[in-house]
């Protein structure tokens, strides 16, 4: 045998010895997240999600579509922060199931639990934001982004809710073990077209979901006859939990209107002149809730960054913002803190007011407690340093 051909049945082997491991590997992977991938949707909700004015050649669209640096997300990796993940614990407030017992005084009142949970109390009403106790950001149990603390508050405390609301279908938004846990509760489930086939496929009965489009909004029913209303409104953004599902479900944002408080919940979002269009309909809010972090300067659409949270504060005709989506899982090439750092002076040159709570402390905006810089100092890019500008607004980029 010549050497030339011992040498192809080397490579060949070792060829087939990788395809081989491949293939294992992706067996394992699809065994791990296969009922974490959810479930595609069926029945009334196909003509409903095929209707929807947000659908365009079989998928959900944005009305101004996201721009991607492709060369620069590839590279951006190798920008990653030395300070990405906390190096020292957070300082987490272990919530008190107790603290439930007594109403807000203000009648408004907002719990932090880290990332994008908030347990609202708004005007006798009990509402929770896409509320994620899983370990990890991702489908499977063992790999991808890790909490960075335990829960502040143990799912078997969590008080009476009156309604869950779901913005998407990202793993950092709708964690299956969560969901899978929670669907025993006599709640009201809030999610945009085509999620409820996930919560379905999770153990939710039909009968609890109310599936919504931009524009659509559901009304809660006190027993004292008050009603608090959940509008659905649009977000710039995308969905998908695996390769095939990609933009199949809806993304959205969330006006909550009581008889005496207003709320705004961005979801995941890039900033979008409709947000002007929020605030003029349905603000003035007493509270935002807006996302604050994991962005980079080459997928600027997806996330609005710190100081264009601000800049929609503003449009939402706001009162005080309570930053979100930030302080749990890094998801992002931008340090730990940045987020909530240039929150911090774009707010002070806007003259906005700002919450700060740690993770599990409850605040109410309207009397808020005093300041405190929970988070280390250490080191962080500016917006000069890496500006996030979000493309087809005001001519601001193309």
């Amino acid at each position: 045998m010549s050497r030339r051909v011992a040498a192809r049945r080397v490579l060949g082997r070792g060829a087939l010895g990788l395809l081989g491991l491949g293939l294992v590997a992706g067996a394992v992977v699809i065994a791990d997240g296969w009922q974490a991938f959810g479930a595609a949707p069926t029945g009334p909700s196909v003509a409903r999600i095929e209707a929807s004015p947000q659908r365009q050649q079989g998928q959900f669209v944005n009305k101004q579509a996201l721009w991607n640096d492709v060369w620069g997300s590839i590279f951006g990796f190798t920008e990653l922060s030395p300070v990405a993940v906390p190096d020292t614990p957070i300082p987490v407030e272990r919530v008190d199931p107790a603290r439930f017992a007594t109403p807000p005084t203000t009648g408004l009142r907002a719990t932090w639990l880290g990332h994008s949970s908030v347990i609202l109390e708004i005007d006798g009403f009990r509402v929770l934001t896409d509320p994620v106790w899983g370990e990890r950001a991702s489908p499977l149990t063992w790999l991808g982004p890790a909490r960075w603390y335990p829960p502040p508050l143990p799912l078997h405390e969590l008080p009476k809710l009156d309604a869950i609301v779901i913005s998407h279908d990202h793993y950092d938004h709708l964690d299956h073990p969560t969901i899978v846990a929670l669907a025993r509760l006599d709640v009201v489930w809030i999610a945009p077209l085509g999620v409820a086939a996930h919560l379905r496929d999770w153990g939710v009965p039909d009968a609890r979901i109310v599936e919504v489009d931009w524009g659509d909004h559901h009304v809660l029913r006190g027993a004292d006859g008050s009603a608090l209303t959940i509008h659905c409104t649009e977000s710039r953004h995308a969905s998908g939990r695996q390769i095939f599902d990609q933009m199949q479900t809806l993304w959205a944002g969330y006006a909550l209107v009581g008889p005496r408080h207003r709320v705004f919940y961005s979801g995941d979002t890039g900033l979008f002149p409709g947000v002007k269009a929020i605030g003029e309909a349905l603000g003035p809010f007493d509270l935002t809730m807006i996302e604050i972090g994991a962005y980079n300067r080459a997928w600027p659409d997806w996330h609005i960054g710190p100081e264009q949270a601000i800049e929609a504060h503003g449009w939402l005709r706001g009162k005080v913002l309570l930053p979100v989506h930030w302080g749990l899982f890094n998801l992002a090439m931008h340090g730990w803190t940045e987020p909530i750092e240039r929150t911090l002076v774009a707010a002070e040159a806007a003259r906005a007011t700002v919450l700060t709570p740690r993770p599990g402390q409850a605040v109410e905006p309207e009397a808020p407690p005093a300041r405190e810089r929970w988070w280390p100092d250490v080191p962080w890019q500016t917006a000069a340093d890496h500006p996030i500008v979000s493309t087809k607004i005001d001519g601001r980029r193309p």
